[in-house]
């Protein structure tokens, strides 16, 4: 499995400015400098978890981004989800190759780790991940 590189600046985006709420409403130049993401790039990316419910924007000359919901309300699996789409595993092997035992086989081994995936994901609270030592 690969994330893409937008998820991992969402990662890092949430974790910034749930680190840093206790100073209100975080401009976006901030995160961009502190992990050299182009700030275009960075303003799509916190759009997107924006409408995910994950960060609440503000407009205006003091606005910036706050977190959407406490941090043990988040995931993982929901910043993923709300960058890069839903976290499915079809590979549809079986149907190709018309019932194959070993393509049925593959099919249901993807599927569990698809699902042990994101149970791994959900399980993984921003909340936890803060208090993690290193």
């Amino acid at each position: 499995m690969k994330l893409s590189r937008s998820t991992g600046y969402a990662v890092l985006a949430v974790g910034y400015i749930a680190q840093h709420q206790s100073q209100g409403i975080i401009l976006s130049q901030d995160i961009a400098e502190a992990y050299d993401i182009p700030l275009e790039y960075l303003l799509k990316i916190l759009q997107q978890l924006v409408r995910a419910d994950i960060l609440r924007s503000k407009r205006g000359p003091r606005g910036g981004f706050s977190l959407g919901k406490a941090t043990n309300k988040i995931s993982l699996l929901d910043i993923l989800e709300a960058v890069d789409g839903p976290m499915t595993g079809h590979l549809h092997l079986a149907q190709q190759a018309k019932g194959q035992r070993f393509s049925v086989a593959t099919d249901k081994v993807y599927q569990k780790a698809i699902t042990q995936a994101r149970s791994v994901f959900a399980k993984a609270k921003v909340s936890a991940l803060l208090g993690a030592k290193k």
